[in-house]
């Protein structure tokens, strides 16, 4: 009998293992710590690769379905400076390879496609115990305990899994991410959207810079980036606060680029910026791997949820290939994540391509190199 599977996060790497088990009829439970798949806004949008993030789709069994999630249109880019000149114009003209969704829109089609009670919500893990023999026992910040025979950490940058695999912890990279929404823009913010164009916009400068990314409906999502030492805002303690320190970072700029501060629709997000070293691995350890940003945090840099996705295929497919050893199976994946991974990471800091002391003529280079345009949003 097929050893059932037990993944901690429900994430898009963490359902895409969980759908393409599925597939098989291998029996498996995603605990996940949010209370619905309403709990939080999913991040933005995402650029969907052909080298790894459209694979593990059709792995999954859902690359159809995907397609009819595509934005059309939000291939297009635009670089400006601070004072809101273009210096860089590119629009969409239906040859990109790497079509823009909704990364909530994607992970509620993922949700769609498993069973009702595969995802177990509410759970959050507290603590886990090896119990020998490859089993583990999960524990819940309620209380309750669950034994697992296979488990998958899927849960992100701050993993309760990856201590019993590695010691690493997640390092602050120097940049700071503040994260707004402008809703019905082209109507309600009519300025700003026409500086923002039909997709992306990148205004940037040395240390400072706005990500815009045009969503559905006209919302406009802003990641604001700022060169800082660790905990600059602390002490800091509202929306408001928050905001003026930032807006006073970016004074002279354009007011259609500072108003996606001052109008936000939404209060601030603060999202400091982690990594795993570079070259993150683990020796083997029976019973347990890790996928996405369990395994290989590093900045936003375009490839977060694309890589994450494929994990979860990889791993997934390796293990519907060895059901009666699923130990083999998470050996064959780390042999082969392990370098994929550190192939991906390697080439400039992309922070430093677009903060750094020549920004933002060096991500306009970048750009007109044809190298990957954009960043993932929000923790990719």
């Amino acid at each position: 009998m097929t050893t059932p599977i037990t993944i901690v996060g429900a994430g898009l790497g963490g359902l895409v293992l969980a759908r393409v088990l599925h597939v098989h009829g291998i029996p498996v439970t995603v605990y996940e710590a949010e209370a619905s798949a309403a709990a939080r806004t999913q991040g933005g949008l995402l650029d969907i690769h052909p080298w790894n993030g459209q694979p593990a789709l059709e792995a999954a069994g859902l690359i159809e379905k995907f397609r009819g999630l595509v934005l059309p249109g939000r291939e297009s880019y635009r670089v400006l400076d601070q004072v809101g000149t273009v210096l860089l114009d590119r629009p969409d003209d239906g040859t990109g390879e790497r079509p823009e969704v909704s990364r909530g829109e994607l992970r509620q089609l993922l949700l769609d496609s498993l069973p009702d009670g595969i995802v177990r919500w509410g759970r959050k893990v507290s603590g886990v115990q090896a119990l020998g023999d490859g089993r583990h026992e999960l524990r819940f910040t309620d209380g309750a305990t669950v034994p697992t025979s296979v488990l998958i950490g899927a849960d992100g940058a701050w993993s309760r899994i990856r201590p019993l695999l590695s010691d690493a912890t997640p390092e602050y990279v120097g940049v700071t991410s503040v994260e707004y929404f402008m809703f019905d823009g082209d109507t309600r913010h009519r300025a700003t959207a026409e500086a923002v164009g039909a997709g992306s916009l990148f205004a940037l400068a040395p240390g400072k810079g706005f990500l815009v990314y045009r969503e559905r409906g006209g919302t406009l999502h802003t990641y604001v980036q700022i060169k800082a030492p660790r905990g600059w805002l602390a002490g800091t303690d509202d929306g408001a606060a928050v905001s003026t320190r930032i807006v006073a970072e970016f004074d002279g700029w354009a007011p259609e680029l500072t108003a996606l501060i001052t109008d936000s629709d939404t209060a601030p997000v603060i999202r400091p910026l982690h990594t795993l070293p570079a070259g993150h691995r683990w020796a083997r350890v029976p019973g347990v791997t890790l996928i996405g940003d369990a395994a290989h945090l590093a900045p936003p840099n375009g490839e977060g949820a694309n890589t994450a996705m494929q994990d979860g295929a990889e791993l997934g497919r390796a293990i519907a290939a060895h059901p009666d050893d699923v130990e083999a199976a998470l050996a064959q994946y780390e042999q082969a994540m392990f370098p994929r991974v550190a192939a991906e990471a390697g080439g400039e800091d992309i922070y430093d391509l677009m903060l750094g002391d020549d920004a933002p003529h060096s991500w306009i280079a970048m750009m007109s190199a044809d190298a990957p345009p954009a960043p993932s949003r929000s923790g990719k």
